[in-house]
């Protein structure tokens, strides 16, 4: 399956039905009163996380999405039916942003989350409503309201506790199947991994975590250069991180370090102030080992410990696995996406009360008169 952690859809809610205006005609009571039903309420559109699901590929192909209208009141008292809600399913760790402003209406992190994104219209009162002793025949109705209309872009953020960083070629991928069970695809040149994997490790005492391998980071990513972006922002879910240093290129260890660094903080701050563990890896290469133990004490003038790996072979691996543990036990719990938190949305078009006082009923008589004179 394709995956698609980005998508823009545009939803409607249905709008209310209109009240009916209508009168009782029985053989016996040929001057009834009024019997026009209510308008049934809009469907609701509703996104709901489904943890079977882990792309946005279904938004990619459709991109419109309305619910239904309710239906109009009918005679003889009868109120007209309420519609379906519409419920769009969404895998967990959805992040919810209005296209227009950019901000977050939702952070849909967990499994079986509900969030109701565009609320249906209140069907409007039949004229039964409106009946006082003074105005027994009520020749008007309400109309149904308008449901919430919106645009709204769909983020997928990967719920990974550990995310592995680096340059291209790093080995991140093959040390993700030495680790879990995870299947990554796995090639000697650079940009293998095109799409972030998700693998389950196993710890000896019983624990469980996901890491995730990100495609290599290159110059320029905190401002998209090599989808950055869109890698990057995985990042921000990840409790801990690991940074993979290749051993086995003839390059400055240290700049490499040093320049991944530098675009997680550029991107996000937060990335800089998370737990992380540096490992070197390829140590099976020959003169890898040479370099990855200078690039080691070179770190540790900075007090920065370094893990010398080969994820082919298999060695250091368990202490790089220890460290992860104990880097995801000192790590803070990764709060929601609430900088620009919007409020979620609210029913702001209140049902019409029934008016219960002589006046009220009045005032709701000339206004409804008063539109219908002007449309004439």
């Amino acid at each position: 399956m394709q995956f698609i952690d980005e998508a823009e859809i545009h939803v409607k809610a249905g709008d209310g039905g209109a009240g009916a205006v209508a009168f009782r005609r029985e053989k016996y009571a040929p001057r009834g009163g009024p019997s026009g039903g209510d308008g049934g309420n809009g469907g609701d559109v509703v996104l709901e996380t489904d943890a079977r699901l882990t792309t946005l590929l279904d938004f990619r192909f459709k991109r419109e999405y309305r619910a239904r209208n309710g239906e109009p009141g009918r005679g003889r008292d009868q109120n007209g039916h309420a519609a379906k809600e519409l419920v769009l399913k969404v895998p967990p760790g959805t992040l919810v942003k209005d296209s227009a402003s950019g901000g977050v209406l939702a952070d849909l992190r967990e499994d079986g989350i509900r969030y109701m994104l565009a609320k249906g219209g209140r069907g409007g009162l039949g004229n039964m409503n409106f009946a006082t002793p003074t105005l027994q025949a009520p020749r008007f109705a309400q109309p149904g309201t308008e449901g919430e209309e919106k645009r709204v872009r769909l983020e997928l953020r990967l719920l990974a506790d550990v995310g592995m960083v680096g340059f291209p070629n790093a080995g991140k991928s093959t040390l993700v199947a030495r680790l879990s069970r995870a299947r990554p695809r796995i090639a000697d040149y650079p940009f293998t991994t095109l799409t972030p994997h998700l693998g389950v490790v196993q710890y000896k005492d019983g624990r469980s975590f996901v890491l995730s391998d990100l495609p290599g980071l290159i110059e320029g990513a905190h401002r998209g250069a090599g989808l950055g972006h869109r890698f990057l922002k995985h990042m921000q879910r990840c409790r801990a991180m690991v940074h993979l240093v290749d051993a086995s290129q003839e390059r400055d260890l240290v700049a490499d370090f040093e320049a991944v660094r530098r675009e997680l903080v550029l991107f996000d701050e937060a990335l800089g102030r998370k737990e992380q563990v540096v490992a070197a890896n390829k140590i099976d290469v020959p003169e890898a080992r040479e370099r990855a133990e200078a690039f080691k004490k070179k770190l540790a003038r900075k007090k920065i410990r370094v893990h010398l790996i080969s994820g082919v072979t298999g060695e250091g691996t368990q202490e790089l696995l220890d460290a992860m543990v104990r880097a995801l036990e000192a790590a803070e719990t990764p709060q929601p996406f609430d900088k620009d938190l919007a409020p979620g949305p609210e029913d702001k078009q209140p049902r019409p009360e029934r008016l219960d006082d002589e006046s009220g009923r009045d005032s709701a008589e000339k206004a409804l008169r008063r539109a219908g004179r002007s449309k004439r």
